[in-house]
């Protein structure tokens, strides 16, 4: 990637965010989480304005030179859809890479290893799969997003090719929510709770957490202490790295990462 970009340093940075997935559903969510914080609110929020995949592949490419304005870039990785967003962000983190972790930060939202429920009875194969995207793109806080985890006979290409992000729950999720007509969608705004007031948000995050916490201990029931780490705002430190569960403290993160690439210039 050398040579590609001119690395330079961009010190000039406007309290901005770029949103950058395929996923409106989650980019919605990101977007209202944060808007609906006191803390983050007032930050301009950047994201995807087309609306068929392969329009919003070309403009993401095009936005990437736009990002050195930007304190943070927030990256969706999982899988299906990283192989389509990788040579933009490779641009992002390129045009970006002499302030990265300084004047502006990245923050991963990803889907975890192709091989996490059959890889055995350890959490610890995170690992290798944290490195990877430590060397892509260097970021300061990687999200594991249980909701954006598929099996891949649970997604679907269409006639030309084009992928079709799911609609309905991954299906190792199902069970927790037995109700008819449930999406993903829908759970997520339910958990963000953009209409109720501050006591109901607190509890249905606990909700989740403690759904979190049942499903993943149960994939790995021996390392189940070890695991309630997850929960926590600093998340589960494995070797190197450390992993956070999307969207606990997703918020707290932004907003801290933020205030410390403005307290640089």
């Amino acid at each position: 990637m050398e040579g590609e970009f001119d690395v330079l340093s961009y010190q000039q940075r406007k309290p901005r965010i770029h949103i950058l997935t395929l996923d409106r559903v989650l980019a919605d969510d990101i977007y209202e989480r944060l808007r609906g914080n006191v803390r983050t609110r007032y930050y301009e929020l950047i994201t995807p304005k087309k609306f068929r995949l392969k329009e919003r592949i070309a403009e993401i490419e095009e936005s990437a030179e736009k990002t050195t304005a930007a304190r943070m870039f927030i990256l969706d990785v999982r899988k299906t859809t990283l192989a389509a967003l990788h040579q933009g962000f490779n641009k992002i983190t390129g045009y970006n890479r002499k302030d990265l972790n300084k004047y502006c930060f990245t923050v991963l939202v990803g889907d975890g290893p192709l091989n996490l429920f059959t890889a055995g009875k350890s959490i610890d194969v995170f690992v290798p799969y944290l490195a990877k995207h430590r060397t892509d793109y260097n970021p300061a806080a990687f999200f594991y997003d249980p909701f954006i985890h598929y099996e891949p006979d649970e997604l679907e290409v269409t006639i030309d090719g084009e992928l079709t992000l799911p609609v309905n729950l991954p299906q190792r999720l199902e069970s927790y929510f037995p109700e008819p007509g449930v999406t993903v969608d829908s759970v997520r705004r339910y958990f963000r709770g953009a209409e109720e007031n501050e006591g109901v948000r607190k509890q249905r995050v606990k909700v989740l957490a403690a759904l979190f916490l049942k499903r993943i201990s149960r994939q790995f029931p021996e390392q189940k202490d070890r695991l309630r780490e997850l929960l926590s705002k600093d998340g589960l430190q494995l070797a190197s790295e450390r992993l956070n569960i999307y969207p606990l403290f997703f918020e707290d993160w932004v907003h801290e990462l933020m205030q410390k690439a403005a307290s640089q210039t």
